[in-house]
């Protein structure tokens, strides 16, 4: 069995910006693959505003993924329309809480709260802006604000970050390659996936 995992987080920025390199790694990919995707959790929970040395911090990376990945656009009117919060776990659980619905909802509102917090300066640490994306996506909304609230919804958080950590996926986005029992990080090319894709086939082809 090859597996391909992709750890990530709704709401890392350089994630956003990798994305659409992602879709064209992930389309380019030999069919025996399987492609496994990891939340990797960011930040706690939490309601406690965010230090403005951290928001300062954090507009000064939306700015160098800016530079380093051209196509890549921030809207930071979020800085200014949002309070903002050090607080990912609550679009993590956004995302599996879609996946229980139907598996590809959970790309689907993991790119969904992307938007919403790069775009449309939305913030997805709120339970009420995932419950409108929710909406937004076509989901049971009332299954998906249970889902997201359940003890067994934090559990899956959990153990996805445990495997991360297993696979040592320390940052985000990460890309690691099963081949059997052994496993390789793939290197993040935000601009080409070409390099990712011949790595991936050449250990899948030793």
């Amino acid at each position: 069995m090859t597996k391909l995992y992709y750890v990530h987080d709704p709401m890392c920025s350089w994630c956003w910006g990798f994305a659409p390199v992602l879709k064209q790694l992930l389309a380019a990919l030999p069919s025996d693959i399987e492609v496994r995707r990891l939340l990797g959790g960011l930040a706690v929970d939490s309601d406690a505003p965010m230090p403005m040395e951290m928001q300062t911090m954090l507009q000064e990376t939306w700015r160098r993924i800016e530079k380093k990945i051209p196509d890549t656009k921030f809207n930071f009117d979020f800085w200014t329309q949002c309070q903002p919060r050090r607080s990912t776990y609550p679009s993590c659980r956004a995302v599996i809480a879609a996946r229980q619905q139907e598996e590809d909802f959970d790309e689907k509102m993991t790119k969904a709260i992307q938007v919403a917090y790069y775009q449309q300066a939305r913030n997805p640490s709120d339970l009420e802006t995932l419950s409108e994306l929710a909406d937004e996506l076509g989901l049971d909304v009332m299954k998906f604000k249970c889902d997201m609230l359940s003890p067994e919804t934090q559990q899956q958080l959990e153990n996805e970050m445990a495997l991360s950590r297993e696979l040592y996926a320390e940052s985000f986005p990460s890309l690691v390659l099963q081949v059997g029992t052994s496993t390789r990080g793939v290197p993040i090319d935000y601009n080409n996936a070409t390099p990712m894709l011949e790595l991936i086939n050449k250990l899948t082809e030793a």
